[in-house]
């Protein structure tokens, strides 16, 4: 099922901890309502670049969060959240130019040099950047 243009909702809600250990990672209609807030974000990441996105991560449900080790709070539970790379763009490329473009997004991480986590709200986003290291945690910007 196509959410937006170039996204479908098998995308955003597959698991591999979920296939494997026979989890639900089915959205609840809230987060249905979420996914697409969020594909019309990714959309707009996708235009910037000209260039196709793979998502590692998106939607968790509550026992795929906890099973990967997600935070309790994580965007990702409500459907607000993907964690993706972009076709032939480095990761940190893929934060500096979101981060100067109008897109409007709540937090966007570089997370280990290995992909980019984008969380948005339906209102009062933060655009908080944040780069995410092993051993030094979260540190404020694109470091």
């Amino acid at each position: 099922m196509l959410i937006t243009p170039h996204f479908t909702l098998e995308e955003l809600i597959t698991s591999q901890v979920a296939a494997r250990e026979g989890l639900d990672n089915q959205p609840t209609p809230a987060a249905m309502g979420n996914l697409r807030l969020l594909c019309q974000a990714l959309e707009q990441v996708r235009a910037l670049f000209g260039r196709p996105i793979i998502i590692n991560s998106g939607y968790r449900s509550a026992a795929v969060n906890a099973r990967v080790g997600g935070s309790a709070t994580s965007q990702h539970l409500r459907g607000l959240a993907a964690d993706f790379t972009v076709v032939g763009v480095s990761c940190r490329d893929v934060v500096k130019a979101v981060s100067e473009s109008d897109l409007a997004f709540d937090q966007l991480i570089l997370e280990y040099d290995r992909w980019v986590h984008l969380s948005v709200v339906p209102t009062g986003a933060r655009r908080q950047v944040l780069t995410l290291r092993a051993g030094t945690g979260y540190l404020p910007g694109l470091q």
